[in-house]
């Protein structure tokens, strides 16, 4: 006879493809959830940012050099349009499995609702749930992966992706002033069809927090990555100086972090952060990430004039970066180093 106490306990077993074992020989160690505040990451007003002087511009250049993040405040967003966003989000991941399911991600592709694919079987499994849409150009998005259900999500998240555009168009010009560079290098290297990817990620509460990852340490594929955390809830952590620290949340900011693209096009100057994101045992936590990514048909490499004897080229030059990236961040590895000098 079957023990129904047995029964619940084999429930409630941790499947062993989810739990994390630092394996990858950069030192990122086990999950630890106290870890210190990240406070030093500064805050900037964006509108002072897109006409910053020589002071708020070191003080950028030094954000991106050490942490590789900063926060912008008084972005032109505005909060009725940040939370609606945010409440339809939400619509959508609790809807049920099978409302969701007419979206799932393909065999194929990367697009639509579910999990990231599986491509290596000592493959660590995250702890999430997410939605993944190309979003700009618009003649490339898949609206076959793009819910009707909210029925006003559509024109919420495409209204949101044209102010954010807009938004990380100006941090390039301001990242590029910051290293004495003509205000438009960043911005002619993403080439003349740059794209953005939306990914809204909702982190279910877990039993296992101190031994799930709801997203394993990696840096991001993308130039620029620009995020809206959750207003309440912690859980992103960020890999500096050989030791995690928590990412404070600032409510209705927006949280840019640069990615290897931007790293690479540096010549390393601006480091492409590698973060994690811990699990928690009781609340569920909401983040939407903006990926904003040269166009794939564009050679990325070095500005030559962050080229010197004292710095020399560190990086080959690469189109379309994602297909090096995905399998390297599967394995716990770092794609850019497959693309070093």
């Amino acid at each position: 006879m079957t023990n129904p106490r047995q029964e619940d306990e084999d429930k409630l077993r941790l499947p062993e493809r989810y739990v994390w074992s630092d394996n990858t020989g950069y030192g990122y160690g086990p999950i630890h959830l106290d870890v210190p505040s990240a406070s030093d990451i500064p805050v900037f007003d964006y509108t002072q940012l897109v006409s910053a002087k020589d002071a708020d511009l070191a003080r950028l250049r030094e954000a991106l050099t050490s942490w590789g993040y900063f926060q912008i405040v008084n972005h032109g967003i505005e909060v009725s349009m940040i939370k609606k966003l945010r409440h339809l989000s939400q619509e959508f991941f609790d809807l049920p499995k099978e409302e969701k399911q007419k979206y799932s991600i393909s065999s194929e592709g990367f697009e639509g609702y579910g999990s990231d694919h599986v491509l290596f079987e000592n493959q660590t499994l995250d702890w999430n749930d997410r939605l993944y849409l190309i979003v700009l150009p618009k003649d490339q998005r898949k609206l076959e992966y793009w819910p009707i259900n909210p029925k006003s999500f559509r024109d919420a998240l495409s209204e949101y992706s044209d102010r954010v555009w807009q938004i990380q168009e100006q941090l390039l010009k301001a990242m590029a002033r910051s290293l004495s560079l003509h205000e438009d290098r960043f911005v002619e290297q993403f080439g003349e069809h740059p794209e953005m990817h939306a990914r809204l990620n909702v982190y279910r509460p877990c039993s296992w927090p101190e031994q799930v990852l709801g997203f394993k340490p990696h840096s991001d594929s993308s130039g620029l990555t620009i995020l809206l955390q959750d207003n309440d809830i912690e859980g992103l952590q960020v890999f500096k100086d050989n030791r995690w620290f928590q990412v404070p949340t600032l409510p209705h900011a927006l949280l840019v972090n640069v990615g290897d693209q931007i790293e690479i096009m540096s010549n390393e100057v601006f480091k492409s952060p590698v973060h994690k994101v811990v699990t928690n045992t009781n609340k569920e936590r909401r983040t939407l990430v903006m990926f904003c990514i040269p166009d794939p048909a564009q050679e990325i490499e070095p500005a030559e004039e962050l080229i010197c004897d004292e710095q020399p080229r560190l990086f080959k030059n690469i189109r379309d970066y994602y297909p090096t990236f995905f399998p390297y961040y599967q394995q716990g590895k770092r794609a850019i180093d497959a693309v070093r000098i």
